[in-house]
C-alpha cells in the first residue's frame, strides 16, 4: 500500500554525502583583518599594481590578482585596494587582491547618451583637469561641457587647462575659451610652449624627446598646475594630441609617448592605451630617469591619473536635473521655468530665454543655452542630436 505524503517525516529525509567534503558551504566571506591597503595605479590584462606604503617599510609596488568573490566588481586605477599573500613587491611575486575599500568619488561615462551600461572611468579622484588646445585639434566646447556635468555628478572639482595657446589669434584668451565660461567659478590655466616662435603649428610629434617636450612648456603654467594639484588625486582627460602626456610628464617626471594630430582628420593619435596613476613630483626632484613605475612608487600623496585619448563621452548616468546643475550660468534662470519644464523653449514654459536675453548669463549665455539643450535632447535620445555622442560633435 503506497504512503501519503502526511505520513512522511524528518526521519524519511535521506542526505546524500557531499563527494567534496561534508563540511557545509557558508556564503560568509572571510574579512582579511591583516590585509595591506594600497592605491591601483595601473591595470594591464588581469594583472594590477598596486601602490603600497607602510611606515616601516617604506614604498613598494605590488603586483595582485583579483580573488573571485570580485570577479563582477570593476577596479580602475585610484581605487584603494586591500591585499593579501606575497606583498613583497619581489620580481615574480603576486599578492591577492580581496577588498575594495568605499570609493569617496567615482568618475563615469557611457559609450554614448542612451546607453545604460557604465564605465568606470577612475576613483577616488577630487579634482578632474580637462586638457583641450587651443588649436592643432581645435578645441571643442561640447567636450567640456560633458567633462563639466560628469565632474558636477560625481562630485569632483573640475579645472580646465588650456594648451598651445601660442598657436591661438589670441594668446590672451585662446579660442575665445576664457570668455566662454567667464560667467562660471571654473579654474583655468593656459599653458604654451616657451619656443613659440620657433615651433609655431609644429604640436606634438611623435618620436619626439618627452623630457625636451616637457622643458619647453611654459614655466609659469607647469607651476601653477603644481599647486592647484599638490595634494589631490587628480584625473586627467581629453582628446588625443591636446598634450595631456606632455604636461603629464613635466608634472611627474614620467617618460609618457607623446603623439600629433592627423594632418587629415585633425584628430590626435592615441599615445595612451590605458589609464595610469602618476606621482606628482616634489620640488627639487631629478624627473629625466623616472619612469611611470619609479614615478608611482616614490613617496607623496598627490596623484595625477592620466587616461587615454578618448573619443565619446556619454552621460547616460546623469539625469536632466544634473545635467542643468552643471551649468551654474543657468541654473539659476530656471527658478522661473514652470513644473515639469523640460527646458526646450519658450512655449514648453521655459524660463532660460528670458535669462539669457537679460544678460544674466553673459555675453555667450546664447551659445551656453544651446550646448545646454542639446545634451537634454542627446540625453533624451533625440535624432537630430544623435552626433552629439560623439566628442566634439555637440556645440
Amino acid at each position: 500500500m503506497s504512503r501519503r505524503w502526511s505520513d512522511f517525516d524528518e526521519s524519511d529525509v535521506k542526505v546524500r554525502p557531499n563527494k567534496r567534503g561534508s563540511r557545509p558551504r557558508t556564503k560568509e566571506s572571510p574579512d582579511h583583518p591583516d590585509a595591506e591597503l594600497g592605491r591601483v595605479i595601473t591595470v594591464d590584462r588581469g594583472r594590477y599594481r598596486v601602490h603600497m606604503h607602510r611606515a616601516d617599510d617604506g614604498e613598494r609596488l605590488v603586483t595582485a590578482v583579483r580573488a573571485k568573490a570580485l570577479r563582477r566588481s570593476p577596479i580602475v586605477p585610484g581605487d584603494v585596494v586591500a591585499l593579501v599573500g606575497d606583498t613583497s613587491g619581489g620580481e615574480g611575486t603576486l599578492a591577492r587582491l580581496v577588498r575594495i575599500e568605499e570609493r569617496a568619488t567615482l568618475l563615469r561615462r557611457s559609450a554614448d547618451d542612451t546607453d545604460d551600461a557604465e564605465r568606470v572611468v577612475v576613483a577616488n579622484a577630487d579634482q578632474l583637469l580637462i586638457v583641450v588646445a587651443a588649436a592643432d585639434p581645435a578645441p571643442r566646447t561640447g567636450f567640456i561641457d560633458r567633462a563639466l556635468v560628469a565632474a558636477f555628478e560625481a562630485g569632483i572639482e573640475p579645472i580646465l587647462l588650456i594648451t598651445k595657446a601660442d598657436l591661438a589669434a589670441d594668446p590672451a584668451d585662446p579660442a575665445g575659451l576664457l570668455a566662454h565660461y567667464a560667467e562660471l567659478s571654473l579654474t583655468t590655466v593656459v599653458s604654451r610652449r616657451r619656443d613659440a616662435e620657433s615651433d609655431a603649428g609644429a604640436g606634438d610629434d611623435a618620436g619626439e624627446d618627452a623630457d625636451a617636450d616637457a622643458d619647453a612648456l611654459d614655466e609659469q603654467a607647469v607651476a601653477r598646475l603644481h599647486t592647484l594639484l599638490d595634494g589631490h588625486v587628480t584625473a586627467m582627460i581629453g582628446h588625443s594630441g591636446v598634450g595631456k602626456s606632455t604636461m603629464v610628464n613635466a608634472l611627474t617626471g614620467a617618460e609618457r609617448a607623446t603623439g600629433g594630430v592627423n594632418d587629415v582628420t585633425g584628430r590626435g593619435r592615441h599615445t595612451s592605451s590605458s589609464a595610469v596613476a602618476l606621482r606628482l613630483r616634489t620640488a627639487g626632484e631629478v624627473s629625466s630617469s623616472a619612469g611611470a613605475d619609479e614615478a608611482g612608487s616614490a613617496a607623496g600623496v598627490s596623484w595625477i591619473i592620466d587616461t587615454p585619448g578618448v573619443r565619446s563621452f556619454g552621460l547616460a548616468h546623469v539625469d536632466p536635473d544634473g545635467v542643468l546643475a552643471a551649468f551654474e550660468d543657468l541654473v539659476e534662470g530656471s527658478a522661473d521655468c514652470e513644473p515639469g519644464c523640460a527646458h526646450e523653449s519658450p512655449q514648453g514654459g521655459c524660463a532660460l530665454d528670458a535669462w539669457v536675453a537679460a544678460g544674466r548669463a553673459g555675453d555667450h549665455g546664447p551659445a551656453r543655452l544651446a550646448s545646454l539643450r542639446g545634451l537634454l535632447s542627446s540625453l533624451a535620445g533625440s535624432a537630430e542630436e544623435q552626433d552629439e555622442k560623439r566628442l566634439g560633435s555637440s556645440p
